[in-house]
């Protein structure tokens, strides 16, 4: 049985979520991936995804972006049923041409995905993303950071509601990692619903509303960062994070 996109109800209001994941599974032959994860996404949420190597979190991103199907669960919420360019993906490695010019690949990737008026979106992004004076260079040349900025800009093209980002400060250095979540933060401010795994845990902490844990594809927290710390000795939150492991059993 596939996911299924649960229907728009009759009257949308401020409660109700941008992503509504409920029962969420996904194989890979024998191994397992998702295990029945549910949760909701409100507008203004910036929340962290985090968890072991192989948990699921990048497989937990692109099924709500749309980019694999589920083999089980539903994925609703007034984001899920407004199409597919309602939720934008911003992948680990982002599928770039190195040789085109910052605007080139903007301007390519609008046009691919059918964005009215992709002169206007690249310009808005140009702009939004802090990338204008870098509009002109190519790829090649950009340091991370602004690399990781083009990743993002490719993912908000078409003003999507949602914003999935995959382990983005991940080659990053601190400077670039401020600038990054400022910025991140700053869209969830104006009302999106942002997702983002990491295994930086501080980001956790700094930046993140909320926090859930997946282990195995289980999901075995799901509330403020703060509330993680309950597991641990209160002030360490990778310490928290590894006694929450241990204690369901996944250490």
């Amino acid at each position: 049985m596939g996911v299924s996109i649960a229907g728009a109800p009759s009257a949308l209001d401020a409660t109700d979520p941008l992503l509504r994941a409920r029962g969420l599974s996904k194989r890979f032959g024998e191994r397992r991936a998702l295990d029945g994860v549910s949760f909701d996404l409100r507008a203004g949420e910036l929340v962290a995804v985090v968890g072991p190597n192989g948990a699921g979190k990048t497989t937990l991103l692109s099924i709500l972006a749309g980019v694999q199907g589920a083999d089980a669960g539903s994925v609703g919420g007034s984001a899920a049923v407004a199409g597919p360019r309602a939720i934008g993906w911003a992948p680990q490695q982002a599928a770039v041409y190195s040789r085109l010019t910052v605007r080139e690949n903007l301007l390519l990737f609008a046009r691919l995905e059918q964005v009215p008026d992709a002169e206007d979106a690249v310009a808005r992004m140009l702009t939004q993303t802090g990338l204008a004076k870098r509009a002109g260079d190519r790829i090649e040349s950009l340091s991370g950071g602004n690399r990781q900025r083009v990743n993002v800009a490719l993912a908000l093209l078409a003003d999507p509601s949602v914003l999935a980002l995959d382990e983005p400060s991940s080659a990053l250095d601190p400077g670039q990692r401020a600038r990054l979540w400022e910025f991140v933060g700053g869209l969830a401010a104006r009302g999106k619903g942002v997702l983002f795994s990491t295994h930086h845990l501080g980001e956790v902490r700094r930046y993140a509303s909320r926090a859930i844990v997946l282990a195995d594809g289980e999901v075995l927290f799901d509330g403020e960062p703060g509330e993680l710390l309950g597991f641990g000795d209160g002030q360490d939150l990778e310490a928290s994070f590894l006694a929450l492991l241990q204690e369901r059993g996944h250490s």
